[in-house]
């Protein structure tokens, strides 16, 4: 158990090794007295201080005096010369730009698709369930069946009509 709440210490206190080394005093006794304790922690502290004590030493090249000439010509030969291609302008704009300006493209076909996609699906899940067919009564049938056929409308009309006429004579 001392174990794990010693690793969980060392990496909690790997943020403070950089302040341990640069300034000391800063940092809280309990780091000071954990690096002291710790082979690891300690490794890690030599390590560090093995790098810094490497870049102390290291010296940046000196320019060369024409150095700032040559780069104004490449600068105003850069803005001289012809506009790019339309698909290395895109190309570029890809590659090195922040595309802020595409997340909400992005999101509007996103969902665009998704909108597409699931009309589609509902549509197909429908059409490939067969509708019940409802039945219909006895009467429904009789009376689809008269408006079929016009034939039959005619001769009832007919006999309406001579029962009218013979209703009428009659009285």
């Amino acid at each position: 158990m001392r174990e794990v709440r010693n690793v969980m210490k060392c990496r909690e206190l790997e943020a403070h090794l950089p302040d341990l080394l640069l300034d000391p005093e800063s940092v809280k006794p309990t780091v000071r007295e954990h690096v002291e304790a710790c082979a690891g922690c300690q490794g890690e502290l030599a390590d560090l201080q093995a790098t810094m004590h490497v870049l102390d030493e290291w010296k940046a090249p000196e320019l060369s005096p024409y150095f700032d000439v040559k780069m104004q010509a490449k600068l105003r030969a850069a803005k001289e010369a012809a506009p790019e291609g339309f698909w290395e302008r895109f190309r570029a704009r890809m590659l090195f730009s922040s595309n802020v300006h595409l997340r909400t493209a992005g999101a509007a076909a996103l969902a665009a698709v998704m909108a597409i996609g699931g009309g589609s699906a509902l549509y197909v899940s429908q059409m490939g369930s067969p509708q019940p067919q409802v039945q219909a009564s006895a009467t429904v049938r009789d009376l689809q069946s008269l408006d079929e056929n016009a034939q039959v409308f005619q001769q009832l009309n007919a006999v309406d009509t001579d029962d009218a006429g013979t209703d009428a004579s009659s009285n």
